[in-house]
Order: structure tokens, then C-alpha cells, then sequence
């Protein structure tokens, strides 16, 4: 966005994207929320579930040998997990991203107006802007896209957020985008950041993998619920 003037212009938008965050923050965690109750067989009459953390809150598992090897052997479990993370986000930022520039870029045009690939940088088959079009009546009152391309920073996002917001500065250049859209791809980036690489890794640590469906249905309806707020907060600033 610095890219455009001095960034300043944005600095609105941005800020209201990040309120339209929390707000899908709180209705991402109210909906997992329903999803535990059930799963711990949480009683609001007693407010207690089935499950015990006496262990974790009375017990702590510190590793074995001198500080010095424990140190090291920290420092080495930590330098396994960041690879091991890394690896697990390659197939959110590389396919899923690819995917959505081959389904968002449209071919050339030659002199007369036909699409033709000539083998450039950017000519791909450009289908998700047509599905933005169809979507629009949909779109419009719910994020107020002035163009369908704008769809393609959310599919963007269940990949790679960094990768996504790749895009904004050429929409920004064609005019594809604006202000409004500044705040809903905001909202977006945060709630959606590391969508389909995080969800079975925590989910694995807390160990109840059963509920990784339960959390990637919670994570879509928040950002969603980000998206729709940071655009009316959006409207709502235009009318003060």
C-alpha cells in the first residue's frame, strides 16, 4: 500500500479492517466454543466438564541432564519444529496460491481484442473474475467489492496471506480496488493468516485432533463475520 503515495490514505481503512478482526475473533472463538462444550460434556449448572487439568496446573515436565543440555537439546527440538512447520505450509502457500493466480490472471489480448497466451508473466485463464461477476449480487452487499477480481485475495488467503497480499499493489494500480477493499482484505488477512496450515498442528498439540473440523468451520464463519463488519464499519465512516 506504501506503494501508492505515501500509504497515509489507508491508514483508516487499515485501522478498520483490524476492528472488523476482532469482531470476527469473537464469533470464531463463541462458535469453537459450542463445539468444546460438547465435546468436554460441559455442565453450565455445575460449570465443569470432563476433564481434568490438576496435572498441568500442579506439574511441570522439565527435560533431562544440566542445564546445558537441556539447553541445547531446547534449542534443537525448537530448530526441528520451525522446519517441520515450514514444510507443512508449503502446500497452502504453493498450490493453493498458484492456483488462484492461474484462475485469476487473464490471457492477452491481441490488437483486433481476442485472449491469446504468449508465454508472458501474468496470462492466465482469468475464470475467478467471471465467478465474481456472477457472485456479485451476493459480494456487493456483503464486503462491497467494486470488482470481482477482489475475490481473489479471499481465496488467496486460505493458502497464504503474505502470498495474497502479493496482489493488492497491481489491483491497486489498475484501480481494481480501493479503500473499502483495503479494510475487508485487513479484516480478511487476520483472521484468515495460516488457514490451512495451523488448524491440524494445534489442534495436535492440544490433543484433540477430533475437533479440526470444528475449528477450520469456526475459522471460516470468523473471517467472514471480519469481512462483513470491516465493510460496514467502512460505510459507517464514510457517513461521520
Amino acid at each position: 500500500m506504501g506503494s501508492q503515495g505515501n500509504g497515509t490514505e489507508y491508514l483508516l481503512p487499515a485501522s478498520l479492517g483490524v476492528l472488523g478482526a476482532v469482531i470476527g475473533s469473537i464469533v470464531s472463538v463463541r462458535i469453537m466454543m459450542h463445539f468444546t462444550k460438547k465435546f468436554y460434556n460441559y455442565d453450565p449448572k455445575t460449570d465443569k466438564a470432563e476433564t481434568s487439568t490438576e496435572k498441568f496446573i500442579t506439574e511441570r515436565e522439565i527435560r533431562d541432564g544440566n542445564a546445558i543440555e537441556r539447553a541445547l537439546e531446547a534449542i534443537l527440538d525448537g530448530e526441528k519444529t520451525g522446519v517441520d512447520l515450514g514444510l507443512a505450509i508449503i502446500p497452502g502457500v504453493i498450490v493453493i496460491c498458484t492456483l488462484v493466480m492461474i484462475f485469476t490472471l487473464e490471457p492477452s489480448k491481441a490488437a483486433d481484442g481476442a485472449l491469446i497466451f504468449t508465454g508472458i508473466a501474468y496470462e492466465d485463464v482469468g475464470l475467478l473474475p467471471k465467478l465474481g461477476a456472477l457472485m456479485a449480487p451476493v459480494l456487493t452487499p456483503l464486503f462491497g467489492f467494486s470488482s470481482p477480481q477482489a475475490i481473489a485475495f479471499q481465496i488467496a488467503s486460505l493458502g497464504s496471506v503474505g502470498a495474497a497480499l502479493g496482489m493488492v499493489p497491481k489491483f491497486l494500480k489498475e484501480g481494481s480496488i480501493g479503500a473499502n477493499e483495503i479494510a475487508v482484505f485487513t479484516a480478511m488477512g487476520m483472521c484468515w493468516s495460516g488457514y490451512l496450515s495451523t488448524h491440524v498442528g494445534m489442534m495436535d498439540a492440544l490433543g484433540v485432533r477430533k475437533l479440526t473440523n470444528n475449528a477450520i468451520f469456526s475459522h471460516t464463519i470468523g473471517g467472514i463475520a471480519a469481512d462483513v463488519a470491516a465493510h460496514y464499519f467502512y460505510l459507517l465512516s464514510q457517513l461521520l
